[in-house]
């Protein structure tokens, strides 16, 4: 416990956040030298990693969201093999950086989500809602030299919560403006938001999963492109949206909830996937005008969530687009041909790596924690009260 009373009393701290979403692309891994905690946080970037994820250790990844393609033995494994990773990921950005393993303070780490469950099913009879990221703290601290704080959703969800979304919290902390409402639009394999309203306290505040975000469009473009995604949504560009398949699309059941709320590939895996591509086969469509289609849902999602709870509640002047989905052209036009009253920015205009964003978001977390203070806000996750996340690892 000495160590950590050592680390509180410092004025700053250097904190590593690690971040690898349902997009599995890379390990985000960020540099962090934060000050303060609460509101008077003040994070300084200091150096961002993208660390590759092995072709064969991303399979096994995959092979884990389905129960289907999963085993006990599997997911033991694979929670120790993506420890490893992590440190791996920390280790490098440690040697570009010529700092010292000594000299970090801390790591927080999300983990990979394999499955998330957030609303209470009859287990063993039980109501049970959980949530599991796989990524050994005790292999990161061991393999780093590091004390590593892990596990964050678990106890959101104890409280009543829904474990997610995590990152509205630092979204506060940073980002609220006193005269501006904002909305921080996050499109990775889901789609997220925060919004802000101009000087919002906690309570204010309205972030949820609206739904899909680049996951059904990337699954699309490996199956019928052979490509990781539809870069600069240059396919679904050259497609006309069928109007027909996406009124099916809205209909589905999760869109209509109000917030708090949180899916993920439980949703929007592959199953939907195939269920999507037998529609579409029907339908005659080509790969283009499907493309087009899931697109367009995506972004349909995104502004039909703006319109009921955001736009009904505050005035909204900014949009801060972050994420994957930021860098497909298709869908940013339509997002901004339909609310061509919102200002559109990147978090690059307001300081921030936008790639960076929720690895940044980790590490003060992981700050928040060790500070005691709570890193979760109810009206986003649905907790009954705000708790101190997280589960520390010492080094």
């Amino acid at each position: 416990m000495m160590q950590l009373l050592e680390i509180i009393q410092k004025k700053e701290r250097l904190i590593i956040g690690l971040m690898c979403g349902t997009s599995v692309d890379s390990v985000d891994t960020a540099l962090c030298r934060i000050r303060g905690k609460g509101n008077t946080t003040e994070v300084e970037l200091l150096h961002y990693l993208e660390y590759p994820v092995p072709p064969a250790l991303r399979q096994e990844i995959f092979a884990a969201f389905r129960p289907e393609s999963s085993s006990v033995d599997q997911i033991c494994q694979l929670n120790f093999a993506l420890g490893e990773l992590f440190a791996e990921a920390v280790n490098r950005l440690i040697s570009e950086t010529g700092i010292k393993n000594t000299e970090i303070d801390l790591i927080g780490s999300h983990g990979q989500t394999v499955y998330h469950m957030p609303n209470r099913q009859n287990f063993a009879g039980r109501p049970i809602a959980s949530t599991l990221q796989l990524g050994s703290a005790a292999i990161i601290a061991e393999r780093t030299g590091i004390t590593t704080i892990s596990d964050f959703r678990s106890r959101d969800m104890a409280a009543g919560g829904q474990g997610a979304p995590l990152v509205p919290y630092v979204d506060y902390l940073i980002f609220t403006h006193p005269q501006k409402g904002r909305i921080l639009q996050n499109i990775g394999g889901i789609a997220n938001f925060t919004f802000l309203p101009a000087a919002a306290q906690p309570e204010d505040i309205v972030a949820c999963d609206s739904g899909p975000g680049n996951m059904i469009i990337d699954a699309l473009a490996q199956r019928l492109l052979n490509q990781p995604c539809d870069r600069d949504g240059l396919c679904a560009a050259r497609g006309q949206v069928n109007q027909s398949l996406l009124s099916q699309l809205l209909q589905l059941p999760y869109l209509q909830l109000p917030p708090p709320k949180s899916t993920g590939r439980e949703l929007f895996g592959v199953q939907f996937t195939e269920n999507l591509l037998q529609s579409a086969a029907a339908l005659q469509l080509c790969k283009e005008d499907l493309l087009a289609t899931v697109t367009a849902f995506t972004a349909e999602t995104i502004i039909d969530h703006y319109i009921r709870y955001c736009f009904a509640k505050s005035p909204v002047d900014e949009v801060i687009l972050s994420g994957g989905g930021a860098k497909n052209q298709t869908l940013v036009r339509m997002l901004k041909q339909a609310l061509p009253q919102l200002t559109w920015l990147q978090p690059e205009d307001l300081g921030m790596n936008a790639d960076a964003k929720e690895a940044v978001a980790f590490a003060v977390l992981a700050n928040e924690t060790l500070c005691g203070q709570p890193g979760n806000l109810p009206s986003a996750t649905g907790a009954s009260h705000p708790v101190i996340l997280g589960s520390i690892t010492l080094k």
